[in-house]
Order: structure tokens, then sequence, then C-alpha cells
């Protein structure tokens, strides 16, 4: 290796390196702004409270984030992200049955509902704190959030797999019927592991979506 390529090999390795610590203190920021405000509320919550969560200074904070509204707005940012990035993948790996897709998909995305309570319960609650700007972004993210299941359920119907639904209407029920195991948590969670839970909706939804010679076949795998 020459000197060239070794100084090069280093400063590429430095860069990932500041680059996953920046991840991960924004990680760190992000999970306590998320904690105070579930216990406050947004309007209600100081900058020394998110800096004693995190066990941070306050100046931190604000190397981060410019004010309390990009805290929000980033808090809700990040879990519509793990959304858009997640749900496609594992969808992929059910193969090219648009309806087994589906199935996934909706495993996956309450799978990360789960994983996220507090965030998806702050961002119903206070979205609308949001500049108008902010809600257009929230807006837009929810649209890229819904497509892979879009996708999933016209590709079913063009397969005959499916009814003729209306799509956008069954995607927001299905994405509702998953944001359920956060915003009625205190509800379900006595009655229901998330597995058992995630196979009581699917067996809500599927009847009105998939045809009856096909049902039977779906069901069996849930």
């Amino acid at each position: 290796m020459t000197r060239s390529s070794a100084t090069t090999t280093s400063v590429d390795v430095a860069e990932a390196v500041r680059a996953a610590r920046t991840s991960s203190r924004r990680r760190q920021l992000l999970d306590a702004a998320v904690a105070v405000m579930g216990r406050t509320g947004f309007h209600q919550m100081s900058m020394q409270a998110l800096a004693d969560e995190a066990q941070v200074s306050v100046g931190l904070f604000y190397k981060y984030f410019g004010s309390k509204e990009d805290i929000l707005l980033a808090a809700i940012v990040d879990i519509l992200e793990a959304f858009r990035d997640q749900l496609q993948p594992a969808m992929d790996l059910a193969g090219d049955d648009p309806v087994l897709q589906l199935i996934a998909g909706f495993r996956q995305y309450t799978s990360i509902v789960e994983e996220n309570r507090d965030a998806v319960v702050l961002t119903y609650r206070e979205s609308r704190t949001l500049d108008a700007e902010g809600r257009e972004k929230i807006k837009e993210l929810e649209v890229e959030t819904a497509a892979p299941m879009r996708d999933a359920i016209t590709a079913g119907i063009e397969a005959g797999l499916m009814n003729d639904v209306d799509v956008d209407l069954v995607v927001f029920d299905l994405m509702m019927l998953a944001h359920g195991w956060a915003l009625k948590h205190w509800h379900f969670a006595p009655e229901y592991a998330l597995d058992h839970y995630i196979s009581a909706q699917l067996r809500f939804a599927l009847p009105t979506l998939v045809i009856p010679e096909k049902l039977d076949k779906y069901l069996a795998q849930i």
C-alpha cells in the first residue's frame, strides 16, 4: 500500500468513526426528547429537562438542534423514516406474491410501532404543534411510508388475488390498526402478545381484501 492510499484509508476510517459517533449521540438525544415529551408534553418540556434525561449539557442539545421545535420535528421524522426504510426490505423477503408481501409489510410495520411506541404516540399528540413547513414534511413522509403497502395491494388487485378496493383507504386502515398497538397499548397488552395482535388484525383485514377462493390459503399462513 502506498503512503497516499494509506492516508486516504485513514481519513475514510476517521470520517466513518465520526459519523457513527454523531449518529449515536443524535439517537441518544432523540430518545431523551421522546421520553421527556411523553411525560410532560411538548409545551411543558424544558431544555434543562432534556439535558438531564440525556445526561448531557444543554449546550450539546443546541449543537444538534436549533430549538425545541426542531427537536420535535426530528423525533417525528425519525420514526417515519424508520417505517419508510424498513418496510420495503421486509416485504421483498416475502417473495413475489403481493398478498404475502402485504402480510409481511403489516407485520414489519406493527413491529416498528412496538419498537417506537412512545414516539408513535408523540407523533399523534404533538404533530399539530409543528409549523406549516414541518407539517408538510410529515405529510410527504407519510405518503412515502405507505407506498410499499399501496403497491402490494395494487399488484394484488391486478393479479386477481384481491378485491377491487379503495387502495388508499385500505392502506390507511392497515396503518391505523398498526398504530393502535401504541395508542391503545394499555388496553391490548394485557390480552395480546405482539404476534397475537398482528395475527388477529390480519385475520380481521384479509377477508375484506383477498378474494374468497384464495382466502383460506393465506389465512393458513398467518
